[in-house]
This record gives structure tokens, sequence and C-alpha cells, in this order.
């Protein structure tokens, strides 16, 4: 009696191969189409949209920005990003799923006016664990980390901060009220990372914005010109 030979498949690495070669397929549709994308990634509550919101406002007329909007369920953010000037905005529900996958955001693409468009702005789940290791497609992956979370962020979600391209630290104007150590936080950071840039900015007073805003734009530049 023959016994037939066993067959294991890797399912979370097949996930993974998959997810990645859709991520190629929309990063090279966007490059095509000249529009800067930056996957957006941080904790529930840390200030996201806000971001979003205070940089449609200070990029002004130098960009148009469309939006992304990855949550568990409601459209909320999307609406606000709309009210703010965004181009266009699509909301991706998940109903569970803790992080935005590269299949999403390609059906999304087909709801976007991506002629007409400058820079993308993927608002992943709130989330500092799962989206780390799903690409999207985006040219630019961004760590927002909020002052009120603590300085600690990057000693408890190593992986987020190490793999993202560009760090913004937000709602300065609470770092004296919540205690936050700025030493603690940039040595964390530059042990995981020593060569992303780190932003400092308030939603609130818009301070920091300026910088931040200008160095989004040399970036849509350095991609067009490439």
């Amino acid at each position: 009696m023959s016994v037939g030979s066993i067959k294991l498949v890797q399912v979370g690495e097949r996930l993974l191969r998959d997810n990645d070669d859709a991520a190629t397929r929309n990063r090279d549709r966007l490059a095509r189409a000249g529009v800067l994308t930056v996957n957006l990634m941080a904790a529930p509550g840390a200030g996201k949209t806000s971001l979003i919101v205070r940089t449609i406002e200070t990029v002004g007329d130098r960009a148009r920005i469309g939006v992304i909007e990855g949550d568990i369920a409601g459209s909320i953010d999307a609406a606000t990003v709309l009210r703010a000037g965004a181009l266009d905005a699509v909301q991706i529900n998940t109903g569970g799923n803790c992080h935005l996958e590269a299949n999403m955001v390609d059906g999304a693409l087909d709801d976007l006016d991506l002629a007409g468009m400058d820079i993308l702005v993927i608002e992943n789940v709130g989330n500092l664990v799962c989206p780390t290791h799903w690409a999207r497609g985006e040219h630019l992956r961004l760590c927002l980390v909020g002052a009120a979370e603590g300085h600690d962020k990057p000693i408890k979600y190593p992986p987020m901060f190490a793999g993202s391209d560009v760090i913004v630290l937000t709602k300065v104007d609470l770092i004296d009220a919540v205690g936050f150590d700025r030493d603690i936080f940039y040595d964390a950071v530059r042990a995981l990372n020593p060569r992303a840039p780190i932003f400092e900015v308030s939603s609130r007073t818009g301070a920091g914005f300026g910088e931040w805003s200008d160095w989004l734009l040399e970036r849509l530049g350095r991609l067009r010109s490439a």
C-alpha cells in the first residue's frame, strides 16, 4: 500500500507574496501617473486624519491631495478630508481586518482621479503592529506618533519605526503637559532607524507644517523627475 506524499502549503508566505505582487502593480501604476503615495500608519487616536487635514491646508494650491481612508467601519474620516479640500477620497471598511492590503488599495485606485492628483495619502487602520509587513504600493512609509502616547513607542514597536521612511511626531504642543522626553524618543528612533527624517508638528497650532509640507513636495518633485 503506497502512501501519498504530504504537501505543505505555507499560507502566510503565499499571502504576503501575492500581496507584494499586487503592491508592485499599484506602485508602478501610481508612478506612471506621477502620484506620490504615502502610507500613513499610527495608533488609534494619534492624529492621522488631523495630520492629513492640516497638510492639505498647508500645501494649498501647490499640490492636489487625494486620500484612501482605512477603517474597521464608518466613513467619518473620508467626509472630514473632503471638507478640508481633498481632491478625492475613497473609504475602505475592512470589517475587522486590522490593516489595509494591496488588493484593497488596487480597487480603490479605480475610483480615484489619479490624472488630477499629485499626492495620495493612504490612511491605514489605526495599528502599530499589523500594517508593518504589508505593502500597499506606497512610495513612502510614514509612522506618526502623538506626544500624548509616550516617548517609549519606538521601544515597544521597533519594526514599525525601523521600517519607516519618515517619522512625524505630532501634538508637540502637549509635550510639556504629558512629560514627553525627547531624548529618550530620539535615541530610541535613531537606534532603529538612523536615516529617516523626523518632523515635529502640531495639527492644532500648525507648528512644523511648513517644513513637513516642503519636504513632501520635494519628494513629489523627485518622483516626477526620476
